[in-house]
């Protein structure tokens, strides 16, 4: 039974669709400007694993991530280039659908562009000012007037004092309340603009979400997602725009049922940022690592955890899927229906439904692993690929992923880094430190995994105040 952690209802609840056996699910994307960085990825890989789990649970999935292709950025950066903004946003998007490819993520159903949709926005706005949720500045800007939607602030969980007094926002004299917001800004020069009942303009950014997603998966869908980042105000702002423009009789409409948000990437414990240096796009990533070991690192994490980036840690991710292929190697593996009530598949299972755990479901790739390179059993070997293709994993043919890696292994099935083989002393001070550092990130299931690990192997860890020691059974 599958749950997932709602953001607005603060809690994990039992997932039920709202037609059965179908998911509408609906993902903010990119804003096409420039290269694709560490953050986007994480938005692609988290919600392409998603969807690959509720399909490999029976679901049909109807999934949109959008592409933001007209706003102040691309304006600006169109400008400085001397093209046109439809020239800069299609090469950005040429290399984000590299990048994604290359991460092993599967298309969404839909990928719709915000300009394809002005009209829509158009008559969302129009809904909202009928009925009072917005208005029309002297300036020729509509906005929405938070004070007339009662649960504004209900996903962020502050009320409208809170906000006012916590959030900066830029000054406008022609709104009425500073924390309204911009649904239509009227034409300004060097800009695209389309016509409307209001003059000349072009839409804000929270409409564009709203009326998209209204428009492919209807008034109220099942899942909402993106990045913590757009918690407020883009998601808040889109309930209050979605629920008060379907509104019937006074009643809001409800937009979603249960929202998703993937946490922040740090770099070496860092907010990731141009001003600090820390700021790395996939391409730049991708030169130094495999993609699959990207994918692999960011799925280690839960999905609502801060990722923390660095080369240790992208290392590290190395070196783990590089135990994963080597298990593999040397066996004919063929892709099998996975018979869920298999022990190992059923663990995989209970951990994917508990809020998509990736950690715990790693955990038992890793003890499927084990299991191969003591027993060489082609079963286990076919059950470890074929749970690790749930997640986008192991899917390349061993060998070539192993070719030219710094860890070799010998032509048996056993893992021999340059520490040493697994049992020996220098590979068991490296997993302790290891798991050290797990238990310091609150990765238990990797630190459990570590010391299951090593017990297999005939070591046995005796913890204390003072660290780790070891001794042999």
């Amino acid at each position: 039974m599958l749950k997932i952690y709602n953001t607005l209802a603060r809690e994990k609840q039992i997932f039920t669709p709202i037609i059965a056996g179908k998911v509408s699910m609906y993902v903010c994307g990119m804003t096409v400007y420039d290269y694709c960085h560490l953050g986007h990825a994480r938005v692609m890989v988290v919600f392409d694993m998603v969807s690959r789990w509720l399909r490999a649970s029976g679901y049909d999935v109807n999934y949109v991530r959008n592409i933001t292709d007209i706003d102040d950025k691309i304006i600006k950066r169109a400008n400085e280039n001397g093209e046109t903004i439809g020239q800069l946003t299609q090469r950005f998007i040429d290399a984000m659908d590299e990048d994604s490819e290359k991460l092993g993520v599967i298309r969404p159903n839909l990928e719709p562009r915000a300009t394809e949709y002005v009209d829509g926005m158009i008559q969302m706005i129009a809904a909202l000012i009928e009925k009072g949720f917005a208005y029309v500045a002297a300036n020729g800007d509509v906005f929405y007037s938070v004070n007339n939607f009662e649960g504004y602030g209900k996903l962020s969980g502050k009320s409208l004092e809170d906000l006012r007094a916590g959030e900066r926002v830029e000054v406008d004299t022609h709104k009425k309340d500073p924390m309204d917001f911009v649904l239509w800004k009227s034409v300004k020069p060097n800009e695209p603009s389309w016509a409307s009942p209001w003059g000349n303009g072009r839409p804000g950014w929270h409409i564009e979400c709203s009326a998209m997603s209204s428009h492919l998966l209807g008034e109220h869908f099942d899942i909402h997602g993106g990045g913590q980042d757009l918690q407020f105000p883009h998601h808040e702002n889109e309930i209050a725009q979605s629920e008060a423009a379907h509104s019937h009789d006074g009643k809001p409409c409800q937009m979603v049922n249960y929202w998703m948000h993937n946490g922040f990437v740090r770099v070496d414990d860092e907010k990731m940022s141009k001003s600090l240096g820390n700021f790395f796009t996939i391409r730049t990533v991708l030169e130094k690592y495999d993609a699959e070991v990207v994918r692999f690192f960011i799925l280690r994490a839960h999905y609502r955890s801060p990722l923390n980036y660095s080369d240790k840690h992208l290392d590290d991710a190395k070196l783990a899927l590089t135990r994963l292929y080597t298990a593999l190697r040397g066996h004919v593996v063929t892709d099998i229906a996975i018979d869920w009530q298999h022990p190992q598949a059923a663990r995989f299972k209970e951990a994917m439904d508990d809020d998509f755990n990736t950690p715990e479901a790693m955990a038992v790739l890793f003890d499927l692993a084990n299991e191969v390179n003591k027993t060489k059993a082609v079963e286990a070997a076919s059950l470890l690929k074929s749970l690790a293709g749930v997640l986008g994993l192991l899917q390349r043919d061993a060998n070539d992923f192993l070719q030219g890696s710094p860890i070799v292994a010998s032509l048996n099935t056993t893992l021999e880094p340059l520490t040493g083989g697994l049992g020996s002393d220098s590979y068991t001070e490296l997993m302790i430190k290891k798991r050290t550092q797990a238990k310091q990130e609150k990765n238990f299931a990797e630190s459990d995994r570590i010391r299951k690990e090593l017990a297999d192997a005939g070591i046995i860890l005796e913890d204390s105040p003072q660290g780790t020691t070891w001794r042999r059974a």
